[in-house]
């Protein structure tokens, strides 16, 4: 099993939407970034790529390529899940914290973990989203910013198909014999 932690946060301005896991959150506050900085699934995709030791997302997509200007990051979240895959890893969950003083986001995060579990192929169940304040301490409880931390397990194929069957299941994916 391999573990991977992600980090990410952006600032508060007016003039943008605020999306978080893929969703259209209300707010008269948005994030800037050069995607369309989902700070969420920007951890999420920094912990799955560092389990998997592929980098970072800054590694991937740049914030200098106009190619990933406005992009949605359920489209970035894409390509790290191909990227996995192709490494041959199993996502096995992913917990993830929001850190924003408002706006709340219980309403919201249903939908955020069936849009993560969607994009990556995997049971909804398998991921775990929550929100929290800091108590209007710091740059994330003054509404400046918000921030998100992920954490994630990932399987290789042989190792998962071990678990699941109890011996190879000839899918071909590896080298074992």
């Amino acid at each position: 099993m391999r573990v991977g932690m992600g980090y990410d946060v952006h600032k508060l301005v007016e003039g943008r939407d605020l999306i978080l896991g893929g969703v259209k959150v209300p707010h008269t506050l948005g994030l800037l970034g050069h995607s369309d900085a989902d700070v969420l699934l920007h951890a999420i995709m920094d912990a799955l790529l560092g389990a998997a030791a592929l980098g970072d997302i800054g590694k991937h997509f740049p914030d200098t390529d106009p190619a990933y200007e406005g992009i949605s990051s359920l489209k970035l979240l894409e390509h790290v899940r191909d990227l996995i895959a192709k490494k041959g890893y199993v996502i096995e969950n992913i917990d993830a914290t929001v850190i924003a003083q408002k706006p709340k986001l219980r309403p919201y995060i249903e939908q955020m973990e069936q849009n993560v579990a969607d994009t990556l192929q995997i049971a909804k169940e398998q991921v775990n989203i929550k929100a929290t304040t800091e108590e209007w301490l710091g740059f994330t409880g003054r509404e400046e910013g918000i921030a998100s931390q992920a954490i994630c397990s990932l399987t290789g194929l042989y190792e998962a198909s071990m678990q699941v069957g109890g011996g190879c299941s000839g899918c071909g994916g590896c080298q074992a014999d």
